[in-house]
């Protein structure tokens, strides 16, 4: 079997530019396209490092080291923790996409020799492998930033009352900012279902609501405090309870915005 170089170097260097960009996106860093340029480039050149006759151990080490040249050329140095990430979200990406890849090879029947997948010749592997990278890792660079916009309004929160501790899923939802007009307490919706075992249904008080083409009273029970993770400890809180069901996935309570303003 014939191994032509040059087109080798070729699609590693189409890869890595690809990765790296998307690294750069996931990640939101400022790095211009001539830098993505030049680590993809240094990335297509380690592809040498295979030919040299290393033992398993140092051949592992080097991989890492010009992980590290890739990421710091076209990322930059800040410090261990942002080089660290850049590498992890590098190879991350590059295990996603070889794991599709990989997938594909084998529903469409690919032939594969080792590393290296092949139909009817080199030419139509190569084809293949640069049309459908841009697509796989562009659906994985949009559902990783919709996960992550997702995720930075999940917390998790402990609300003390008489003693005990609920621990619930919450979101932090900018629609809600109602407030009960007695002392100015920010008010958190609970599903009762989470709740009703653990409350004395004498400590309520009824908050007015008003939302587009409604308006009325929702039941609230004092607590003692609430802990948000990320946040801290609130105690100007009273939680609303709601016999509709928090249709979010997995979500038991909706958070006030105004606690994140204080």
């Amino acid at each position: 079997m014939k191994i032509y170089v040059d087109l080798v170097l070729f699609l590693n260097f189409a890869l890595d530019f690809i990765l790296l960009l998307c690294v750069s996106i996931i990640l939101k860093r400022r790095s211009s396209l001539r830098r993505i340029f030049l680590g993809a480039l240094i990335g297509s050149l380690t592809i040498l490092v295979l030919f040299i006759p290393f033992t398993t151990f140092i051949l592992f080490i080097t991989k890492i080291l010009l992980s590290i040249l890739i990421v710091s050329v076209t990322f930059g140095i800040k410090d261990i923790k942002y080089v660290l990430t850049n590498m992890f979200y590098f190879y991350i990406t590059s295990i996603i996409l070889g794991g599709f890849l990989y997938y594909l090879n084998i529903e469409l029947s690919y032939k594969n020799l080792g590393m290296v997948f092949y139909h009817k010749g080199m030419g139509v592997n190569y084809i293949f492998v640069l049309i459908f990278s841009p697509i796989i890792l562009y659906v994985y660079t949009k559902e990783m930033k919709k996960l992550k916009e997702k995720n930075s309004l999940n917390y998790k929160v402990d609300i003390y009352v008489d003693k005990e501790i609920i621990r619930l899923n919450g979101f932090m939802d900018t629609g809600n900012t109602l407030v009960e007009p007695y002392k100015h307490r920010k008010v958190v919706i609970v599903n009762s279902k989470e709740i009703e075992k653990h409350i004395n249904e004498k400590n309520f008080l009824l908050v007015p609501y008003e939302s587009i083409g409604e308006k009325g009273m929702i039941k609230c029970i004092r607590v003692d405090k609430i802990f948000i993770e990320g946040i801290g400890i609130k105690r100007d809180v009273v939680i609303g309870l709601s016999k509709d069901k928090i249709k979010k996935n997995g979500i038991q309570c909706i958070l006030n915005y105004l606690l994140m303003e204080e």
